[in-house]
């Protein structure tokens, strides 16, 4: 009887004005109302991450990926791919799949790329791409990007997994990136099933001197906007409603909305004795890896957190059973972050591994208390 909340990283829940904008009727996907419609979507794509273009496919966001990798990258290419997770593991699996030479570079699991290791190796290796990830998913990071993309300017080109990431954390294209890969599903509030891939000049013009790699996944006819293949009309239409409210919201707000939320979820997490993983300076705004103590399964805390409301993510690859994951990207409040930190608490309860005291809550709170009285001194000086 009671209504699951999804708190992943990805399907999140959806506004009920951008629900209603995708329950339109279906029109004609050469129609004037609809090339409206997509060009007007594309362009505000492009101004909230500052980008030259914007291209929106009907796929998911590793589709994105495949993307840009067989429209920018050609066989045989030296591309560079830190890898600090199971996202820049798939990202460099792709590139690799679309036949570029990938070299990995690897970092522990829970901590950050070092930008400046990075860039040294993509000079000294002669690289011609390097792949990059924003927010790594799987662990709970955000990864300093922006420093590796101002090291590396007007250098190799600079391909950017920012699926997880934008647009609850901000990101400007042009300048640092010649492509960026974000999906419906996540930070924009929107139901699965669209790709967006952004770029920069740069990226256009080195798209334009490459050859196509693919049919469905050559970005050029999407550029051009005369569409190739049927598109998702009724996604695109909720897609133009939820970028309507981001801008509503506006870049800065939006950002310290996510971090919040980032910090109630470790505090509790830390209250609970679900100890949070990774460097602190380094968490993710959209997700928190938590590790389990002794004893606990991850399937069971995540089992009995459904039960009481609370859809949480599992680990994955080499943290597969071993943490869960909450989600706070998107359609989340502080509010709504209460009620996963009641749910996991009560959860650990009924499984005998906590007193269900509202500790979990209390440190949320102190969270937000501090994170306000940190923003009003702000604006005070």
């Amino acid at each position: 009887m009671w209504r699951e909340r999804l708190f992943l990283p990805g399907p999140t829940s959806v506004p009920a004005e951008i629900l209603a904008a995708g329950a339109l009727q279906t029109t004609d996907h050469r129609g004037p109302g609809f090339s409206a419609l997509y060009a007007a979507v594309r362009q505000a794509l492009a101004r909230l991450a500052d980008a030259a273009d914007a291209a929106i496919l009907p796929a998911s966001g590793t589709g994105g990926l495949e993307a840009v990798c067989r429209s920018l990258l050609t066989p045989g290419m030296r591309v560079l791919a830190p890898v600090a997770g199971a996202f820049g593991e798939r990202f460099a699996r792709v590139a690799t799949l679309c036949g570029a030479q990938v070299e990995t570079m690897a970092f522990p699991w829970g901590q950050a790329i070092d930008p400046v290791a990075v860039a040294a190796r993509a000079k000294e290796g002669g690289h011609e791409a390097v792949l990059l990830t924003q927010n790594e998913t799987s662990t709970g990071v955000l990864h300093p990007v922006d420093a590796v993309a101002d090291a590396l300017a007007q250098g190799p080109l600079l391909l950017l997994d920012a699926i997880s990431g934008f647009p609850s954390v901000p990101l400007a294209v042009e300048g640092r990136y010649d492509a960026a890969v974000t999906c419906s599903q996540k930070g924009f509030m929107a139901p699965p099933g669209l790709a967006m891939v952004l770029l920069s000049e740069r990226g256009v013009e080195a798209m334009a001197q490459s050859s196509p790699q693919s049919v469905y996944f050559d970005l050029r006819p999407y550029l051009r906007g005369d569409l190739p293949y049927t598109p998702a009309v009724t996604l695109v239409s909720a897609l133009g409603e939820s970028v309507r409210l981001l801008e509503a919201e506006g870049v800065h707000a939006r950002a310290a909305r996510h971090l919040l939320l980032s910090r109630m979820a470790r505090a509790a997490g830390e209250a609970l004795g679900l100890a949070p993983l990774g460097d602190p300076r380094c968490a993710s705004p959209t997700v928190t890896a938590l590790s389990l103590p002794e004893g606990l399964e991850a399937s069971a805390l995540r089992a009995q957190a459904r039960i009481e409301g609370a859809v949480l993510a599992g680990g994955q690859g080499a943290w597969k059973g071993k943490v869960v994951r909450i989600g706070h990207v998107g359609n989340v409040m502080p509010m709504d972050l209460f009620g996963a930190v009641g749910a996991i608490e009560a959860a650990l309860a009924r499984l005998g591994h906590a007193q269900a005291d509202g500790r979990g809550a209390l440190a949320a709170l102190a969270a937000w208390k501090a994170a306000d009285e940190i923003a009003q001194g702000g604006q005070a000086s």
